[in-house]
């Protein structure tokens, strides 16, 4: 498992003002530059507490790509020794999709950068107009098709919720980013964070954010789709910081700090529920899974427990581990019969978020 060594430039380089952006309160960073000194010093010390692992240099937040030529040097020619030496295995930017072409591209490879995520958020236009990104669709595909052509492994960043979305534009913007294959995927549920234009919206009630529970659903089938077109989510919802858990911070949606782990409860709740339906009422059942995946199963604070018997009229009387089974893998055994679930073949998201279809 790969070491990141994380470095936040919130907002520099940001040629717009997007509706949902307060990066300063989203990352708990003031988006002070990172010197060499600073670089170093935390790459040896991540090393250090990473033991053998890997060691990848990731700067977040803000464009890179369109921060000055020399200040981008500046952030990666210290790491270059480094990568020689194979004390970092590569580098991580993120940036946008319109400010990516092949000489950047052709830039980036040399210096050692190996993944360049893009926000791009949504891949409906109406919906960037009216979040005030400043690009459209198009210059995500020709910048997917940029970086594929300098050798370079591209991530997607996307932000169902956003003004003018909806769930039906939220899984079809997933599709085409789907189409355009990139490496791995994060996603965003839209939240209301203090002192955006977002917020002003939201409190002239021009704006109507996601709900806990819409939220949790929307994200589950986005997972579900991403999962089976083999597209790796490496985050969904943002990373919890001591601005972002404060009081006031986020006015509406569907923030929780462990908000992957609510849509994957969330799934496997409805993988059992369709596993269990057919038993009578009192039925005893065991359920087994991946021992890695048992907390998942057992649902927040036993939720998934308690709803099975509560909808189902069945009770749980155990929830196990298995090695043998996948994460994506779940057997239930009740009367004599064993049968087993799998999250990708055996959910249809049309059975839980019929309302993706409005």
């Amino acid at each position: 498992m790969t070491v990141t060594v994380p470095f936040f430039i919130s907002h520099l380089g940001c040629p717009h003002q997007c509706v949902f952006c307060n990066q300063m309160e989203i990352a708990g960073t003031k988006g002070q530059m990172p010197g060499q000194t600073e670089i170093l010093a935390k790459v040896a010390a991540y090393r250090l507490s990473g033991g053998c692992r890997p060691v990848q240099v990731a700067y977040f937040g803000g464009t890179f790509t369109a921060l000055p030529r020399a200040v981008q040097e500046g952030l990666l020619q210290p790491l270059q020794p480094l990568l020689v030496s194979g004390e970092v295995e590569s580098i991580r930017i993120s940036t946008r999709p319109d400010c990516v072409d092949v000489e950047t591209a052709q830039f980036l490879r040399g210096m050692g950068v190996r993944v360049v995520e893009l926000g791009i958020q949504s891949m409906a236009d109406e919906v960037l107009e009216m979040s005030g990104r400043g690009h459209a669709a198009a210059h995500v595909e020709r910048a997917a098709s940029v970086l594929r052509q300098a050798g370079l492994l591209w991530g997607a960043q996307l932000m169902p919720g956003l003004p003018g979305d909806s769930p039906a534009k939220a899984m079809a913007s997933l599709e085409r980013v789907i189409a355009l294959e990139p490496s791995c995927l994060r996603i965003y549920p839209t939240l209301v964070i203090k002192d955006t234009p977002l917020a002003s919206l939201f409190e002239q009630g021009l704006y109507e954010p996601l709900t806990m529970e819409t939220g949790i659903c929307l994200c589950m089938a986005m997972l579900h789709r991403a999962l089976q077109a083999r597209l790796p989510v490496i985050r969904m919802g943002l990373q919890p910081t001591v601005e972002l858990d404060a009081a006031g911070t986020v006015l509406a949606g569907p923030y929780h700090p462990a908000f992957r782990y609510l849509v994957e409860s969330e799934l496997c709740f409805q993988l059992l529920s369709g596993l269990v339906k057919g038993f009578g009422i009192g039925t005893p059942v065991r359920i087994a899974c991946a021992s890695g995946w048992i907390s998942n199963v057992i649902g927040h604070k036993r939720s998934n427990v308690e709803r099975l018997e509560q909808k189902h009229g069945i009770k749980v009387l155990s929830i196990q581990g298995e090695s043998a089974l996948s994460v994506f893998e779940v057997i239930v055994e009740a009367d004599g019969k064993k049968l087993r679930g799998h999250l990708l073949d055996d959910l249809d998201p049309g059975q839980f978020l019929t309302f993706i279809r409005s």
